[in-house]
């Protein structure tokens, strides 16, 4: 019977997922906000249909009643996440809310089902990071002078990836993680949040020759220090959005041209310095080929995608657990394999969504400052998903690079959850502004 279940749960998670992924795009072509109030209604009523099945599959298999009050605690959470939400930020864009909120779930369901106790301190890290994530809206929409805090934020970015070097630990091949009182971070994770603000707040006033050398100088201390640790997925993620801040900050091409000239030229000595590099190119290049050693990683990844094909074999009906590293680096191939492609490309797409509606508010910001930040920060998430996901289905080199929301990792999940908190503060900030333009049409039509 609880095989039955799962084969036909199958097919109306994929009709779910994908009416929720459609829906996420419907929103872009309503002309007023209140338009959009049923088609989140909607999302929320299917977001939590998709976990309710979920769990209720994950119970069936493995009759442990931790995992119906491990379901509670999240449904509590999300609940009291959309209802704050949506009474003290009543102008918040539902759509970055739902969003997180699904993908949050989608990372708690296949953590629960890869590992247990790796789900639940993902859930603690998440409960707190959106607890934080509650209070930046309203930060942002009080502070007025942090576009004058260029020099603190790229010195504090700075000495926080560098601590890496007295408090870091070896993993995986980088030097990229701190540990204190018991508790590992992955500094560059947060570090490139501050890096966005540090870009902003040079470029947004000064665009001068002068200042694009200080601050591209400093960008590259940024990145080789990155590089110095090994830690190359978060550099070629810090170089990429710095190159795409400069030129919305410019709008010269040349220095974009520069940028990635001197990038392709990085990424040659890079293969050559770098032993990890020379095995993660030999791995994409030809996975088969080396199987039983650098290649086997890939390969194991393509089998799962492969073997998952359209509608999946079903939470547990699949082997995840034979890919290295499959709880961070590899979760959208576990994802693919017992939730089939079309469920992992609905999933694609609502990353996609909120990469437009970072990118349409950017577009909306009249201050510079704010454009660049919402700018730098579509920029990152952008990146570290194309790095995600073209790494695990070997259409570029792996990098090592966390997906966003849902793989396993504290520091990950907790920077992810303060860049949406970060947009949706700036999402604020451009309501208010076009509140404020209509007042003064107003006040102007009377006189």
């Amino acid at each position: 019977m609880v095989n039955v279940i799962i084969h036909i749960s199958k097919y109306i998670l994929v009709i779910l997922a994908a009416s929720y992924a459609m829906k996420c795009f419907t929103v872009f072509s309503d002309r007023h906000e209140y338009d959009r109030g049923y088609v989140y209604t909607i999302q929320n009523v299917l977001m939590f249909l998709i976990h309710f099945i979920c769990y209720l599959i994950i119970y069936l298999m493995t009759r442990d009643v931790k995992m119906l009050i491990f379901y509670g605690a999240q449904f509590v959470m999300f609940l009291v996440t959309l209802i704050i939400y949506g009474t003290v930020y009543k102008n918040a864009s539902r759509l970055i809310v739902n969003n997180m909120c699904y993908l949050l779930m989608i990372g708690f369901v296949i953590l629960t089902r890869l590992d247990f106790d790796m789900a639940v301190r993902q859930f603690a890290i998440a409960v707190v990071a959106v607890g934080v994530s509650l209070i930046i809206p309203a930060f942002m929409l009080r502070m007025r002078m942090v576009d004058k805090w260029g020099i603190f934020f790229g010195v504090f970015g700075f000495l926080s990836i560098a601590s890496v070097f007295v408090l870091g630990k070896s993993m995986y091949g980088a030097t990229n993680w701190i540990s204190i009182a018991g508790i590992s971070l992955q500094p560059s994770e947060l570090a490139k949040i501050i890096f966005v603000f540090f870009v902003a707040a040079m470029l947004a006033r000064d665009t001068s020759f002068k200042r694009i050398v200080i601050t591209t100088a400093a960008a590259a201390a940024y990145v080789l220090i990155l590089v110095a640790e090994n830690d190359l997925g978060a550099a070629l993620i810090f170089f990429v959005t710095y190159l795409v801040m400069l030129y919305v900050a410019t709008r010269q091409f040349r220095y974009m041209a520069l940028g990635l000239a001197a990038g392709s030229g990085a990424a040659v000595v890079a293969y050559r310095l770098f032993d990890h590099v020379q095995t993660r190119v030999t791995a994409w290049a030809d996975p088969w080929g080396h199987y039983n050693d650098a290649g086997y990683q890939i390969a194991q990844s393509l089998f799962a995608i492969g073997t998952g094909g359209w509608f999946g074999m079903g939470l547990f009906k699949g082997k995840p657990d034979t890919i290295p590293v499959v709880v961070s680096d590899f979760v959208f191939s576990a994802i693919s394999e017992e939730l089939g492609a079309l469920f992992a490309i609905c999933l694609i797409l609502i990353y996609f969504s909120c990469f437009l509606m970072f990118i349409n508010i950017s577009l909306q910001l009249v201050k510079p400052f704010y454009k660049l930040v919402a700018m730098g920060l579509s920029a990152a998430y952008g990146i570290q998903l194309f790095l995600c996901i073209g790494g695990v289905t070997k259409l570029i080199p792996h990098t090592g690079v966390t997906m966003p929301l849902i793989s396993y990792g504290g520091s990950s999940v907790l920077s992810t959850i303060i860049i949406f908190a970060v947009i949706q503060g700036l999402y604020l900030l451009r309501q208010r502004e076009v509140y404020i333009l209509e007042k003064r049409r107003e006040e102007r039509g009377d006189e």
